[in-house]
């Protein structure tokens, strides 16, 4: 699936059952569902959900809670705006 694609999938609301937890959760955020996407990388043990899981607690505001998960991804704190953030885990993720 393409960046377009998806993007296409989240403003038209189908939830995208064939990709992975850490682009599930990313459709759950874009959806205003926190919760929602915090459950989806919540266990899972992978580089790719640990990144997206500092990027849910970037954008609530836990700074603290971000950095220890952007360690865990192996990955910078981000400072940008979360919207491009979003847009660049969304798009390495669909690469993989």
């Amino acid at each position: 699936m393409s960046f377009e694609e998806f993007k296409t999938e989240v403003e038209a609301g189908r939830f995208p059952t064939e990709l992975s937890a850490p682009l599930q959760a990313l459709w759950h955020e874009a959806r205003s569902d926190w919760a929602g996407a915090h459950t989806c990388v919540q266990e899972d043990g992978s580089a790719a959900a640990a990144w997206v899981h500092a990027y849910l607690h970037r954008r609530e505001g836990d700074a603290g809670n971000a950095a220890y998960w952007y360690a865990r991804a192996g990955r910078p704190v981000a400072s940008g705006p979360l919207e491009a953030e979003w847009a660049a885990i969304a798009r390495e993720l669909l690469k993989g």
